[in-house]
């Protein structure tokens, strides 16, 4: 399950497809205590699909739009004003130091 896949449904429909992942996780840990399970990447996989339907409900109830990002048109360069230099700090050197006898 791809994120674009799920930013085009309705709110219900994303509903019942975090429920129906939340249950099929609570099968997988089941079947994995009881020893049941042979393939344990799915209840990484299940989670990772959870995760995916929270942030897209998540992103609406914030009201952000997740769109590719649009290519800007550029423009011929502006001209860049010319700083002032200022005279240039002397270097921090390390003071030489007698050896001590």
């Amino acid at each position: 399950m791809k994120v674009d896949e799920l930013r085009v449904l309705e709110a219900d429909e994303l509903t019942v497809r975090l429920k129906s992942a939340r249950r099929e996780l609570y099968e997988l840990r089941f079947k994995h205590a009881v020893g049941q399970l042979e393939n344990s990447s799915q209840i990484s996989k299940v989670r990772h699909d959870l995760a995916r339907i929270m942030t897209v409900l998540r992103e609406r109830d914030f009201g952000i739009l997740a769109t590719a990002p649009q290519p800007t048109v550029e423009s011929e360069p502006v001209a860049v004003a010319e700083k002032e230099e200022a005279p240039a700090k002397p270097k921090r050197t390390r003071k030489k130091t007698e050896e001590t006898k």
